[in-house]
């Protein structure tokens, strides 16, 4: 797997910091969280872009409860050989309803969460990642969900 360390100085930090738990339901948004890390508007947008660009962040938007809007969601993860790891997170990166994946040193070692409005979305989704993959794959839908908050300070 490539990992390659991307140079974070005192804003990015702040920045990172502040948008994991809080971010401005305004007008200006951006703008709010200059103001709140010391800085301008046009710096924050140019690091949130440069900070996507790299991989740090991967997108901005709100966590709906899916199931409170009539969707579905399942965990799922996929036995992927060593050698195509990368080639699996691109796949699974492709879609919009992949909140996030990561790497286990399990035999099924590719874990990702799925949301999707409606069940047959969700099939095709895996369908589709499994066929590209060529690999096996576990849907493990949600039971009962528990939720915690998840901060990492940078």
């Amino acid at each position: 797997m490539n990992r390659k360390t991307v140079e974070l100085d005192e804003i990015d930090r702040k920045l990172i910091n502040l948008i994991q738990l809080s971010f401005p339901v305004s007008t200006h948004p951006f703008l709010d969280i200059a103001n709140e890390i010391g800085t301008t508007e046009e710096v924050v947008l140019s690091k949130l872009s440069r900070l996507k660009n790299e991989g740090i962040i991967r997108r901005i938007g709100p966590i709906i409860n899916t199931r409170g809007i009539g969707g579905t969601n399942t965990l799922a993860a996929v036995k992927v050989p060593s050698d195509q790891i990368d080639k699996a997170a691109a796949v699974i990166n492709k879609y919009d309803e992949v909140s996030h994946n990561y790497l286990r040193n399990e035999e099924f070692n590719v874990w990702f969460t799925v949301s999707a409005p409606t069940q047959a979305r969700l099939d095709q989704i895996l369908n589709e990642i499994q066929t590209e993959l060529n690999c096996p794959l576990l849907d493990l839908p949600t039971i009962k969900q528990f939720k915690i908050q998840v901060n990492f300070h940078v």
